[in-house]
């Protein structure tokens, strides 16, 4: 029996977006996908930034409704810096196209509202990853005071607090900004760890590349053993192994858009279908 033919509810989680529009309903058109109109689709980041079409991406994730949910990527932060006016773009974002839309605080507001924290069909969803000395209700506790802070009445002045490499080493006794800037950065940023446990950020190759001083941080004993989702790393690209599925397979650079269906861990992949390619950064 497939899988469409059972009564049980489908999951479905979909690598980096990053303003590839075309790609993204490309990838929607699969007959795996469209044959499953009530399927839950889940998106691990990265939502927007350095594709061409971004306000695009967002106004097909809100069509969608109640069948979409996200997470909020590196670059979706960024972008809310940005128009929260504390931090200023860089010369590769591409995020003008919301910035200038006259629906532009609809969409600001909606996009601070998601989370960085998914769980379904007992998997959990972040954009790049989790500290791996984080127990369960440490990883739910600093997803939610996060969220707090990007949704609260005063996320504009306290936005530019969350961004920094300090402190690079968790404790349980971190507290106040600290404790939230160490937690964005393993949501939204992480890939290597240093051999004491400290955040690496200068390397984004793939472990085969990297410096022997480092190591992914899916490799090193973690306290938490539900299999973890996960986007951000094109260089790794898809990935099964350590408990951990890696779904960023670099759309936006030219090679493909991933979804994995969590029941089953089916893959569905889509060439890029926007008319570019660039070197991953």
């Amino acid at each position: 029996m497939t899988m469409t033919e059972t009564n049980d509810p489908q999951h479905w989680v979909i690598g980096d977006l990053q303003g590839c529009l075309e790609s993204l309903d490309y990838l929607l058109a699969q007959p795996a996908i469209s044959s499953a109109p009530q399927a839950q689709l889940l998106f691990a980041g990265d939502l927007i930034n350095r594709g061409p079409d971004n306000l695009g991406v967002l106004q097909r994730l809100y069509q969608l409704g109640d069948r979409a949910q996200c997470v909020l990527g590196n670059h979706d932060i960024h972008f809310l810096s940005v128009a929260a006016g504390a931090r200023r773009p860089n010369r590769y974002d591409t995020f003008g196209d919301i910035l200038e839309s006259p629906q532009r605080d609809f969409w600001v507001d909606w996009l601070r509202h998601q989370p960085l924290l998914l769980e379904a069909a007992d998997h959990l969803i972040v954009h790049a990853g989790i500290a791996p000395d984080w127990s369960l209700s440490e990883l739910r506790q600093i997803a939610r005071d996060i969220e707090a802070v990007l949704q609260g009445d005063d996320w504009k002045e306290r936005i530019l607090s969350l961004f920094g490499n300090e402190p690079a080493i968790w404790s349980p006794e971190l507290q106040g900004d600290d404790r939230l800037r160490y937690g964005i950065n393993v949501l939204t940023r992480i890939r290597y760890m240093q051999a004491d446990g400290a955040l690496d950020f200068g390397a984004k190759n793939a472990p085969t590349e990297a410096p022997e001083h480092l190591q992914p941080w899916f490799r090193l004993p973690r306290l938490i053993t539900q299999p973890i989702v996960f986007g951000h790393w094109s260089t790794l690209g898809l990935l099964n192994e350590y408990g951990v599925y890696a779904l960023d397979t670099g759309a936006l650079w030219g090679g493909q858009l991933t979804a994995m269906r969590l029941q089953d861990h089916h893959i569905v992949q889509v060439p890029a279908q926007e008319k570019r390619s660039l070197d991953p950064i």
